[in-house]
């Protein structure tokens, strides 16, 4: 049991309150410069400084917004007038989270599969975290749906790691965000999606028993169990939200406080339309709480209605507040898609 138990309770119900959902802003410096360059914005660090700037600041975001991830170079900068982004983040009532793998590499011996690392010295970045001001951290691992994968070599080696790196949180004080990501990325049917999720929850809860982590001090952000991409017949919101809330249901403990979902590739409008339809029709059947914690679905058209100018920031501040209003109401099970219309006249 960790010295910090009773904080780590606390800061994971704040995480996922009625309402509320989490930021995902954590984008690595090569993959936020990859957007800024397609958008003619230069990759620099004061652009990349500015742009977080724009989402912390952005006025009354925390009506929406519990807290935020941040990549370590975010965590260390400032705002314009010299005030630390962990200060801002405080100040506007927001909980200050930070993404703490080093990222998904190949897996040995298994083609087209990825593992994550970062477990090297992250005690140390914990406890150096911690005193910086976060309170929860966020650790991503990545399962492809192909013919022939994922293995079981893959699903074990990533479940394993999630479960490492959620006790080292516990014990140093953050709240983990436990994210294994099935992609979207493929021709499956909904049902393959079902079937490879279902088998990445039961190893990754197993693990995390392995692990001691304790349920009821960690945050579950899962992908959706829904069609691919590419798949010829696409499922309707029904069906993703009954799938998915049946297959969470079937893994993962009632103790858990609350769910908090990726977009992973689905537009804005389906990505609100799936998390209400959870809310609206099986928020009554869900022991835990069931919310976003969206990235590209809440900043995109933000970001690019800024494109680095900054005359565009109030407006583009104003998008982005609509965007997390409207995942705020799908997580109650009040969004519709007329919503939709009166943001496009904002």
């Amino acid at each position: 049991m960790s010295n910090y138990a009773q904080e780590l309770r606390a800061t994971a119900l704040a995480m996922v309150a009625p309402g509320k959902g989490i930021l995902a802003m954590d984008e690595s410096n090569a993959t936020c410069n990859k957007r800024f360059e397609k958008l003619g914005i230069p990759a620099t660090e004061e652009r990349r400084r500015a742009y977080r700037e724009l989402i912390l600041a952005a006025p009354n975001l925390s009506e929406f917004v519990s807290g935020a991830i941040l990549y370590d170079e975010t965590l260390r900068q400032s705002s314009q007038a010299g005030v630390p982004f962990t200060q801002v983040m405080q100040d506007a009532g927001m909980i200050v989270g930070i993404k703490v793998d080093t990222g998904a590499k190949d897996l040995v011996a298994c083609p087209n599969e990825k593992v994550t690392e970062g477990l090297d010295g992250l005690r140390e970045r914990i406890a150096e975290y911690y005193q910086m001001g976060a309170r929860f951290a966020k650790w991503r691992a990545v399962i492809t749906i192909a013919s022939d994968i994922p293995s079981i070599t893959c699903i074990e080696a990533n479940a394993h790691g999630l479960a490492r790196y959620a006790a080292l949180c516990q014990e140093g004080g953050l709240v983990p965000i436990v994210e294994p990501e099935v992609l979207i990325d493929g021709d499956h049917t909904i049902e393959r999606c079902y079937e490879v999720t279902d088998r990445t929850l039961q190893a990754v809860f197993n693990q995390l028993r392995l692990n001691k982590v304790e349920f009821d001090q960690m945050i579950l952000k899962p992908s959706m169990v829904i069609s691919g991409l590419a798949c010829p017949v696409q499922a309707t919101v029904e069906q993703v939200a009954e799938m998915t809330v049946r297959c969470l249901r079937n893994n993962v403990p009632a103790t858990v406080p609350g769910i908090a979902f990726l977009s992973g590739g689905q537009t804005n409008e389906q990505s609100s339309a799936h998390l209400n339809a959870m809310n609206a029709k099986y928020g009554t059947q869900c022991p835990w709480r069931v919310t976003f914690s969206y990235a590209r679905a809440i900043q995109q058209t933000a970001l690019e209605h800024w494109s680095g100018n900054d005359a565009n920031v109030a407006a583009a501040q104003n998008l982005l507040y609509q965007r997390a209003k409207l995942n705020g109401a799908a997580s109650l099970g009040q969004y519709s898609p007329e919503m939709e219309k009166q943001l496009a006249l904002v």
